[in-house]
């Protein structure tokens, strides 16, 4: 994901850093490292990590929101940092622990660039949901006894009746099952009108999006192409909103 603006203006890398083992950062997310000028890196960031910032020579500002802090407040803090440093035309890194688009408040900020004018690109990185599990020889799907993952937050998981209403569903090797899938949604309890991506050849040169409501796709007779993905939730609008930018 990303977006230009002015070209005065620095631009701002949203990047993922991955679990904490620094050999799971991406090749990309190294890249722009090296090309910062300013890194604003969290609390979860692993220590080997940040000495290879500081080894490169960085300036880094830890941005870290510690526990009994107001998350609103520090969150001010660090837009007005991006702000700050994107407007003297500074390259600025702002590194989240694994993957800022999974519990990274990665709405929150974009919505923040864009709404001042600020160029930016958002880079990927492994998830503690799936490197974490990784390092302890933990599978996350069973053919038999693991056909779902779900993911949550610790502070949100008194809310499980709620899962249906308020989860982001993102459906692997959807393309020819999407029909039924969006109409066995609509049977299962969700809102008709709740929106859907189908991401075709993700994060390739030639990705295509296509959005629908569930009631649009499930009377729908496309034929997506593989590989493709199914993301179904209200977050799928935020990416609808930025398109017509």
């Amino acid at each position: 994901m990303s977006f230009e603006f002015s070209s005065v203006l620095g631009k701002v890398y949203i990047v993922g850093a991955g679990p904490g083992d620094a050999d799971l950062l991406t090749l990309k997310a190294y890249k722009i490292l090296k090309e910062a000028d300013v890194i604003l890196y969290d609390r979860l960031i692993g220590e080997d990590i940040v000495k290879m910032i500081k080894d490169l020579g960085k300036k880094a500002i830890y941005v870290g929101k510690e526990k009994g802090e107001k998350s609103s407040i520090r969150q001010m803090e660090i837009n007005k940092l991006m702000k700050k440093y994107a407007e003297r035309g500074k390259t600025v890194v702002r590194l989240k622990g694994g993957d800022p688009l999974i519990f990274g408040r990665l709405a929150e900020e974009i919505e923040f660039l864009i709404k001042n004018g600020i160029p930016f690109e958002v880079i990927p990185g492994v998830s503690s949901v799936n490197g974490v599990p990784a390092y302890a020889n933990i599978p996350l799907t069973h053919p038999e006894f693991g056909l779902f993952v779900v993911v949550l937050s610790g502070r949100e998981s008194a809310r499980l009746n709620e899962v249906l209403k308020f989860s982001t569903f993102v459906v692997l090797m959807a393309g020819s099952s999407a029909k039924n899938i969006a109409q066995n949604m609509i049977n299962a309890g969700m809102d008709p009108k709740t929106s859907v991506a189908i991401i075709q050849r993700g994060t390739m040169s030639n990705q295509k999006v296509r959005f629908f409501s569930l009631d649009e796709l499930s009377k729908s007779n496309f034929n997506f192409e593989m590989p493709a993905m199914m993301i179904v939730g209200k977050v799928v609008e935020l990416a609808k909103d930025l398109q017509k930018l």
